[in-house]
């Protein structure tokens, strides 16, 4: 069982607080862990992250920044204001990137939501070189372009990327929002041309789908082929970890413990 390139991310198995996934996670021997931000709520930034690396386990990343279009000008600030924030923490946590979930204003048009995106990120992007932690532009599945992100393709993400040319910003593929792309592996195979792939996550794509935001499946019970697209990622370069990222009412309500059990067992069988 080569567990080498999995990351878990904490919100995976979100009833647990961070402490209890760092052990768990180690004595499974889960090599990485990706954090969210809500995990961190009132503790040491800096002793989670030097607690992960004691536990033998590589911190990836950061989730989450983004949220940057806003319909004012003091929205749009506040937005700055918590990418910075988000900044700063990846940096105490020793995260090397920040995922960001884009953002997207119901009835705005969407090419002002992805210009307002590009100027967001320019507008953070010193404090990010300076802090060493990079930013992973990751689009979302159409069905999320309402209020969560006007970035929807790989296409989106790359030109986005190719236009502020920064080796700083990159994508983040997930499978969950971009399996459904005809334009998937051209445009994965751009991305790794530009160097600008970041980061990768896998989960899948339940049948019938019950919640579109919190019924992710388990690598292998849905209509993804995880194999197919983790190939053309490899080919595009990318040889870093494959971050499990799964929200799941379903999975959050069972035992924890044997949920990571299949967990691990669905990456090794089907990632």
């Amino acid at each position: 069982m080569d567990l080498s390139r999995l990351c878990i991310h904490t919100i995976t198995t979100k009833p647990w607080p961070i402490e209890t996934a760092i052990e768990r996670f180690s004595a499974h021997g889960v090599a990485a862990m990706t954090v969210w931000r809500d995990a961190l709520e009132g503790r040491d930034i800096t002793a989670a992250g030097r607690q992960i690396r004691d536990a033998g386990m590589e911190v990836v990343s950061l989730c989450r920044g983004g949220f940057f279009p806003g319909e004012t000008e003091s929205a749009r600030q506040e937005a700055l204001d918590d990418n910075r924030r988000a900044i700063d923490e990846a940096a105490a946590l020793g995260a090397p990137l920040v995922v960001l979930v884009c953002g997207a204003v119901p009835g705005q048009p969407l090419d002002a939501g992805r210009s307002q995106i590009r100027d967001g990120i320019e507008a953070v992007l010193t404090h990010s070189e300076a802090a060493g932690v990079k930013l992973g532009v990751e689009p979302l599945h159409p069905m999320y372009a309402d209020s969560r992100s006007a970035v929807n393709t790989m296409a989106q993400a790359n030109d986005i990327c190719a236009g502020i040319d920064s080796p700083y910003v990159g994508v983040v593929v997930d499978v969950y929002h971009l399996w459904w792309d005809p334009e998937l592996e051209r445009e994965i195979g751009r991305c790794g041309q530009m160097g600008k792939m970041f980061a990768f996550h896998v989960c899948d794509w339940r049948t019938p789908t019950e919640d579109l935001l919190l019924d992710r499946g388990l690598m292998g019970e849905g209509c993804i082929d995880i194999r197919q697209i983790r190939g053309w990622v490899e080919e595009a370069g990318f040889d870093g970890y494959n971050e499990v990222e799964i929200f799941s009412n379903r999975y959050w309500a069972m035992d924890q413990e044997q949920f990571l059990e299949r967990v691990v067992e669905a990456y090794t069988n089907h990632a």
